[in-house]
């Protein structure tokens, strides 16, 4: 009996579900765009990552789960295009913005594009001769043009290794990624129509050789291995392993080419070269790569094809004015973005960074954007003459350079900068404040689920506390010494570590549901997540379900868990939901007997945080903040307008409002909810008593 089913596969299920998104006709024209953008996002990620190590492994094994990978994922690149081309390019055109091919360029048209070449573009291209002992370097990830050229009549020709013959050659260029591709072009009437750099420059690119014609142009899009492990035991050269590592990535194999079907001499010349097979080979009927398109989300009037705004709230127990510390003195305070504003995280650093009582500042940063707030505040508070730890993951992938780049400045500032841990990615969430105050030292922490990216927390589901709770800061203190490496790994009672504690307290939460679990009184998990896919919590969940526990799971990518198999999973229900958020949060609920316990994690149930990461699980002991994430949770399991259900084949089936069931979008219920929350707190605030007088 299957009991798993395939981590890539579900993977590439999930990638399904967002690309279903873009199908749908009351998502606004542009955010469907966007949901095509996200897929072909996610599918460069999964080819430079699972695909790439599933390559090097050349196992029989790993050879047919590649060929499965390359069935279904085609399958979905063949719906991504005919989407875009045959439904949102000719929607968007309906409503006056239109895409224009070099083959319908009005003379006009065509006379503009030409000129804007020969000034705009001419000069930054470089073209690339093939016919030589090295075949050209080619950028992950670039967009590139190819031409086949045949030299003129009246000039000698030249055998070599690449030519298709002996007067052919094929010739590279990169299609600058620092011009915006979409070009604006001259248009009748109301229209706004659009040309794309990639025609332009195929169409005008032969001006790049003289001596030669242009015969045939092909424009592709190559995905490289970026799964390179970094020198572990670099010691105090691990920056510079990392940087290699970055340099590596840019000319690793390649394990992906997408290209149009413009020249079958050219597929052949770099499919020879490139070294790959008809499976890593995608031929795409469109306009390559819709993420560039997302350059139309800027035109005007562009609101009339989005989401509606929904604006976040500040926090109703935060004030708006002053400092936090009497607040978090007497409770808890949970902030749930993007329906939350993210500035009381801001703030609260900002806060301790400025704040002459507050002697030190300790936190976890994994991927915190350009230009963060969080890093200056960092920078600031040690200028300021207090003690800064920074616990720098450089191993972020695809992050590495941005973060190194900052944590050089955080260190020039005077912060202490630690490295990341050997062999383990830091991916906690965690800060820690201790100030000095009237009645002796106190701490304060923040400790949630998603980054410290104050940019990403505008589209990702994440939650979070604040809290001065002594169990749980004096853990915070003991967490910050083992990862410093200047402590022996501590018990913590009350935060859970991975890769120490957190999976074995998980494995012991479901067993003590299973011994507390009857037919009278069936025990109850629910748990939120990005990805559920260790095999040990996976057979505990079995045993649970076995065992009559009501297991409820909400999971928005990777389930490699089967649900609904007799005597196995049959009280088990996985659901999914993907909406104009990203759900990131992680909330694990047990009933515990009646005694309810929620935590919050860093940490989804996968092998790789459990076992190969420093991930923190919180209890959450605040009786209001209690309430607040069961009723969250609950409400994730009501969806039926962007939610999924996952089969026992594998397959998901989408939810739908039904007469019974009315319509019951769980993001815009929660939008709802935290504006009525605004509301009612702004009446209060505004209200004013009217005193009685006699004259």
């Amino acid at each position: 009996m299957q009991k798993f089913f395939n981590r890539e596969l579900s993977w590439i299920e999930f990638n399904a579900r967002v690309l279903s998104e873009s199908l749908r006709n009351d998502v606004p024209l542009l955010e469907r765009l966007n949901f095509l953008s996200i897929t072909e996002s996610n599918f460069d990620e999964f080819f430079q990552v699972r695909v790439a190590s599933l390559k090097r492994q050349n196992t029989p094994e790993s050879k047919s789960i590649l060929k499965k990978i390359s069935e279904r994922t085609r399958q979905l690149i063949k719906l991504e295009y005919s989407t875009l081309m045959n439904m949102i390019l000719p929607e968007l055109k309906d409503e006056g913005i239109e895409y224009i091919k070099p083959s319908n360029y009005t003379p006009t048209q065509k006379a503009f594009c030409e000129k804007y070449f020969k000034h705009d573009i001419f000069p930054l291209l470089t073209p690339l001769r093939t016919d030589t002992e090295f075949f050209p370097r080619i950028g992950n990830l670039n967009l590139n043009a190819a031409f086949l050229l045949e030299r003129k009549e009246g000039i000698g020709t030249t055998k070599n290794a690449l030519s298709t013959k002996d007067d052919e050659i094929v010739a590279l260029v990169q299609i600058p990624g620092t011009v915006q591709r979409i070009l604006w072009i001259p248009s009748a009437g109301n229209k706004k129509q659009f040309a794309l750099l990639d025609d332009i420059i195929c169409m005008c690119g032969a001006s790049l050789f003289p001596g030669y014609s242009a015969k045939e142009t092909l424009v592709f899009k190559i995905a490289r291995d970026a799964d390179l492990a970094v020198d572990e035991e670099a010691g105090q050269q691990f920056i510079q392993a990392m940087e290699e590592v970055l340099v590596k990535r840019q000319s690793s194999f390649t394990v992906r080419m997408e290209y149009n079907s413009t020249s079958e001499k050219i597929l052949e010349v770099l499919k020879s070269k490139l070294k790959l097979t008809d499976d890593d080979l995608y031929e795409i009927d469109g306009i390559i790569d819709p993420s560039s398109l997302s350059e139309l989300q800027n035109i005007e009037n562009s609101e009339m094809f989005k989401y509606p705004t929904w604006r976040n709230f500040n926090s109703n127990v935060l004030p708006e004015e002053g400092s936090y510390w009497n607040t978090l003195r007497q409770r808890d305070v949970l902030l749930n973005v993007p329906y939350e504003s993210y500035d009381p995280v801001v703030k609260f650093i900002s806060q301790a960074a400025h704040d002459k009582n507050v002697l030190a500042i300790k936190m976890t940063l994994y991927r915190t954007g350009n230009n963060s707030p969080i890093v200056e505040s960092l920078k600031e508070a040690a200028q300021n003459g207090k003690q800064v730890t920074a616990f720098v993951e450089l191993k972020a992938r695809f992050d590495e350079k941005r973060n190194i780049s900052w944590a050089e400045e955080l260190e020039q500032a005077g912060v202490t900068v630690i490295y990341g841990i050997v062999n383990l990615k830091v991916h906690a969430k965690i800060c820690l404040v201790i100030r000095k105050e009237s009645d002796g030292i106190r701490r304060y922490a923040h400790i949630g689920t998603g980054n410290y990216n104050p940019k990403t927390a505008l589209i990702y589901q994440d939650l979070s506390v604040f809290t001065s709770n002594h169990d749980i800061v004096s853990d915070a203190t003991l967490f910050f010494n083992v990862i410093s490496g200047y402590s022996a790994i501590q018990t913590m009672h009350h935060l859970y570590m991975a890769p120490v504690s957190l999976k074995a307290k998980i494995l012991e939460l479901i067993q003590r549901e299973i011994q507390q679990s009857s037919k009278e009184k069936p025990g109850h998990i629910i748990a939120k997540m990005n990805s559920l896919c260790h095999p040990e919590i996976i057979e505990a969940l079995y045993e649970a379900s076995k065992a009559g526990v009501k297991i409820d799971l909400n999971i928005r990518g990777i389930c490699t868990l089967i649900p609904g198999i007799k005597r196995l999973s049959d009280n088990i229900n996985v659901v999914s939901v993907i909406d104009r958020y990203l759900e990131h949060s992680r909330i694990f609920y047990f009933q515990n007997g009646g005694q309810e316990e929620i935590y919050l994690a860093s940490a989804d149930w996968m092998e790789r945080n459990l076992d190969k990461r420093i991930e923190l699980m919180i209890p959450i002991t605040d009786r209001n903040v209690f309430k607040s994430i069961r009723k969250i949770l609950d409400m994730y399991f009501k969806d039926n307008c962007r939610s999924h259900v996952l089969l026992k084949n594998g397959k998901w089936r989408a939810n739908i409002p039904t007469k019974r069931n009315k319509a019951y979008r769980v993001q815009e219920e929660l939008y709802k909810h935290y504006k009525r929350h605004r509301e009612v707190k702004k009446s209060l605030s505004n209200a004013e008593f009217i005193v009685r007088r006699k004259n």
